[in-house]
């Protein structure tokens, strides 16, 4: 492939990554503030097929075409700008497979159980305020990172 397709496919998944992190906590935040068991309900199994869809598909191809694109600078150890930029992105992919998924796969299981319940347990807001927490946290490493990778300071 040519080096221009591996810059666009790098930006595509730049888009569709930090374009579903974001939208994500947009309307599951409104969802949550209903606190309405069936809307809180759909609203965290949307969650759970959005970040697999886009989430991990825009963090595939980052990924890959990183590296790629890499190469041209003398790859993730060559210059510390490419250095920090990778661990940014690296750090945030920690925060998502070791806290965020178990999170939100607790809270889909619970929101099936509550859908058509009166009430939302206790324990899914728990998990919720883990979720925002360390969700902002996985949002913010990946804007850092752009900053790194376009000022390439």
């Amino acid at each position: 492939m040519s080096h221009g397709t591996w810059v666009a496919l790098h930006v595509l998944g730049v888009v569709v990554f930090l374009g579903n992190l974001i939208v994500t906590a947009v309307w599951k935040t409104f969802a949550d503030q209903t606190r309405s068991p069936s809307v809180v309900a759909y609203a965290q199994r949307l969650v759970t097929i959005t970040d697999f869809a886009f989430t991990a598909t825009g963090a595939a191809l980052i990924t890959v075409s990183g590296f790629v694109l890499a190469d041209d600078w003398g790859g993730i150890g060559g210059p510390s700008w490419l250095t920090v930029g990778f661990s940014l992105f690296a750090a945030a992919g920690v925060v998502w497979i070791v806290v965020l998924v178990p999170t939100q796969m607790q809270q889909a299981r619970l929101a099936r159980d509550f859908a058509t319940a009166e009430a939302i347990p206790e324990r899914y807001w728990q998990l919720a305020r883990r979720w925002y927490v360390f969700g902002s946290v996985a949002t913010l490493l990946p804007l850092a990172t752009i900053f790194v990778m376009a000022l390439k300071p």
